[in-house]
């Protein structure tokens, strides 16, 4: 039987906002690590932060936003985890409207396959970082270098919730990441991914003894091969959402380029293009 790892579930933002395991940094909001690269570097800094790192399900999504550097914090920003869904919401409206410029890129479940997650995860802030239509003068990302990351980055542990510009592209990413899953619950309701995102969770273990894998689930990941047990269901790309479904916009939220994805669900937000014009 498997057990439920919870640290997952806590990433998927399941179990609520987090309030005491990053008190020091609630004490200084924000700290003054974008202050002095702004002043080092340049005024614009490229914050850019993933989610989906962790799931059974579903792709890696990245956002690179450039926030206004003499624009105050917006109210009520943090890391995505440490928020409620309403929350997140709610702010990611706000940060797309007050953004100089913000973009997104995902890796599919084939290019986690093929390429591990990390390397998928470097990929999909690489994209995301290309899609900007202003060039930062620095870029700052949530955790440890990437040396694979061909750009000049600033590392900061904790980011998320230490830098404001990295905690708005992390709620842009993860609003998007879990629209995604909510729609892909749709065509596939036997997993719960529009409360579980695709993470490990007690309904999601069910839908696989029940119904075994998707197009959609990570089979590289161990838990899923011992698991399932029918491991020979093709991966077939035209098992994705059709183009119809890919045309319609989520209420206004930001989705991803197609061929992030190779014809998997995600849009080009209108949002984003407005940005772009």
């Amino acid at each position: 039987m498997m057990r439920i790892d919870e640290t997952s579930v806590a990433e998927a933002g399941l179990t609520g906002p987090k309030s005491k395991s990053r008190a020091p940094y609630k004490l200084k909001r924000w700290t003054h690590i974008e202050r002095d690269l702004r002043l080092e570097r340049g005024p614009l800094l490229a914050g850019v932060d993933e989610v989906g790192r962790g799931p059974l399900a579903g792709p890696v999504v990245a956002c690179a936003v450039i926030m206004p550097p003499d624009m105050r914090a917006i109210r009520g920003v943090d890391d995505s985890k440490m928020l409620t869904a309403d929350e997140r919401v709610r702010l990611c409206k706000k940060i797309q409207e007050r953004a100089l410029a913000f973009a997104l890129g995902a890796a599919s479940v084939h290019e986690i396959e093929r390429l591990n997650i990390y390397q998928a995860s470097v990929l999909a802030m690489k994209r995301a970082l290309g899609r900007l239509h202003i060039q930062p003068n620095h870029v700052i990302i949530d955790g440890k270098s990437m040396r694979t990351l061909p750009v000049p980055h600033t590392a900061i542990v904790h980011g998320d919730a230490r830098c404001h510009t990295i905690a708005c592209a992390s709620i842009i990413a993860k609003v998007t990441r879990d629209r995604l899953m909510a729609r892909l619950a749709v065509r596939y309701p036997a997993y719960t991914w529009e409360r579980n995102v695709g993470y490990t969770t007690k309904a999601h273990i069910r839908g696989l003894d029940s119904h075994g894998i998707t197009p959609h689930h990570r089979r590289s990941f161990v838990r899923v091969s011992q698991l399932v047990f029918d491991l020979s269901t093709p991966v077939v790309d035209d098992a994705f959402l059709d183009v119809a479904e890919l045309g319609a916009p989520l209420d206004g939220v930001t989705m991803i380029p197609l061929n992030d994805l190779e014809s998997s669900a995600l849009i080009e937000s209108s949002a984003a293009q407005q940005l772009q014009s």
